[in-house]
């Protein structure tokens, strides 16, 4: 479906943003990884699905670096038809507490970084007339937990965001919307449960029931590889007027 298309996804060599590229490529498109730590393993599970597969570092919280990003597409590839704003970061403590740094780059991490990218990448998907642009928000996009204040603060930017691009691009072929996960298993929660499990003498059903029971109705994680699913909807035709949207994937926690 997507052959010939070519990928952003920005925090992809793990977790969420590698279940996404693993889904475009399975639909052919061309990937750009980015992100720290390991890339090469990244960069053969998405060889292995048959897709052609560049890496870059950028830093998400450099301007500088997210331009070299695009750019370094755009040279490996000719294109960038789909852009993925995953990359983020979190810190937990009340206001009063926060530390002023951390508020700063979970800013520029989780929703300047995206205005940076998406600025770029516009001129070219108008000139061609389609493109399609997903900001992983999260259900902290549509609602609040205590000490968050920079995540919960950033996300609902990053919706308002997705919002005024659909806007602005409503009469072209270029969408843009979002996707609100709540709790996602990736292999960091899934140490989070293993670890409470252990110090509180729990099973890791038990552990999971007790990270999801406040907010998750349904009482199971999202994965990476439903997330995957959803955003190969929202590049497909049937989505072509899906704009705009802020959909949330969140086990009911919205819904309460």
């Amino acid at each position: 479906m997507l052959k010939g298309k070519t990928a952003i996804v920005t925090g992809s060599t793990s977790g969420i943003g590698l279940g996404i590229a693993k889904a475009l490529a399975a639909q052919g498109a061309n990937i750009v990884l980015n992100g720290f730590g390991d890339y090469e393993s990244p960069k053969g599970a998405i060889t292995a699905l048959g897709a052609r597969v560049s890496y870059h570092p950028a830093d998400m919280s450099k301007p500088d670096d997210i331009a070299a990003l695009v750019a370094h597409a755009q040279e490996a590839f000719g294109t960038v038809d789909i852009l993925v704003n995953n990359a983020g970061i979190q810190h937990v403590s009340r206001i009063e507490n926060f530390p002023t740094e951390r508020w700063d780059s979970i800013l520029a991490i989780n929703l300047t970084s995206a205005f940076h990218t998406t600025r770029l990448v516009l001129p070219g998907m108008l000139q061609r007339n389609w493109g399609r642009i997903i900001n992983i928000a999260s259900v902290h996009g549509l609602v609040a937990s205590a000490e968050k204040s920079a995540y919960v603060a950033a996300k609902h930017g990053l919706v308002g965001l997705t919002k005024v691009t659909a806007l602005e691009n409503a009469t072209s072929g270029v969408t843009c919307n979002a996707i609100c996960p709540g709790w996602v298993l990736t292999p960091l929660v899934q140490k989070q449960v293993d670890a409470k499990a252990q110090q509180m003498g729990l099973t890791n059903t038990e552990a999971t029931k007790l990270l999801l029971g406040e907010k998750e109705p349904s009482q199971q994680f999202t994965t990476p590889e439903e997330l995957g699913a959803l955003a190969v909807f929202l590049c497909s035709s049937a989505a072509d007027n899906v704009r705009g949207v802020a959909w949330n994937m969140d086990g009911g926690w919205t819904a309460q």
